[in-house]
């Protein structure tokens, strides 16, 4: 059984969601830091991995050459909420989900010239009464930011990025900012001395096409699983790139850059 790790996140649906377990290909479900655990461990053997623990161990493992999670501009579900400025900020939570959004954050602040004091924590906008700032990705910060809203934003340019006294930054969007790039959160990869089965990468391929051509669809599972309006999902799903594309890679290398890793640009031929 070839065993696909999968992260029960909103903005991965489009890829799996007509994907069909059987055949020979089985799914086993985590947060991205479980899901690359288990990469690394040879409990999964093709995964979406974080982008920042890829490059950590660029010498395990070798992504495909074509899957990403990625995003030009704002994302959405990688916020950061938090009352006082930007610049003011000393005391963070920190969510346990993601090491590359957490490593994402510490260099914004750092190229801001921020030092700030990091816990690792569980939970939600109540952290606000021990923290300065807490950081909340994937389906948490969406459901989080709609509770905040009072109404649903008609347009893009509408979009809020202060509700009721507290401030949300959006860190691609702050990414963007610095860089005119798009940033990469996560790639699927294999460990290096397993070449991912050719079946399996076209099957991948088949239902990602099928879930960006049937967008509407796969917002309305995820609305209903989430509790949001369906509008408010079909405009954060449109936003992502799903191909690792060229502008991808040169933003996913500029990153290892800017944290100081290499960025070995060596993908399966598949």
């Amino acid at each position: 059984m070839y065993i696909l790790g999968v992260p029960r996140y909103a903005n991965t649906a489009p890829l799996y969601h007509f994907l069909e377990e059987g055949d020979g290909v089985a799914f086993r479900y985590g947060v991205p830091t479980e899901l690359n655990r288990w990469l690394l461990e040879g409990t999964v053997d093709l995964s979406l991995v974080s982008s920042y623990f890829y490059l950590e161990h660029a010498h395990q493992l070798r992504p495909l050459p074509d899957f990403s999670v990625a995003d030009l501009g704002p994302v959405y579900s990688v916020n950061l909420f938090h009352r006082i400025p930007w610049k003011d900020l000393k005391r963070i939570a920190l969510t346990i989900e993601s090491a590359t959004s957490v490593r994402l954050l510490q260099y914004l602040l750092e190229a801001d010239g921020i030092q700030a004091q990091y816990t690792p924590a569980q939970g939600g906008l109540e952290l606000l009464e021990q923290y300065d700032a807490v950081l909340l990705i994937g389906d948490r910060a969406i459901t989080t930011y709609y509770g905040l809203l009072s109404v649903i934003p008609e347009s893009v340019h509408q979009v809020p990025n202060q509700i009721e006294g507290i401030r949300i930054t959006d860190l691609s969007m702050k990414w963007f900012e610095r860089t005119r790039l798009p940033f990469v959160f996560g790639v699927w990869a294999t460990r290096n001395n397993a070449p991912p089965p050719p079946e399996v990468v076209r099957r991948l391929r088949a239902a990602r096409s099928l879930g960006l051509g049937n967008l509407a669809a796969v917002a309305g599972t995820e609305a209903q699983r989430l509790g949001v309006p369906e509008r408010l999902m079909q405009h954060y799903l449109w936003n992502f790139r799903y191909h690792l594309e060229a502008p991808d890679r040169l933003g996913l290398q500029t990153f290892a850059q800017a944290v100081g890793l290499p960025y070995p640009d060596d993908y399966w031929e598949v």
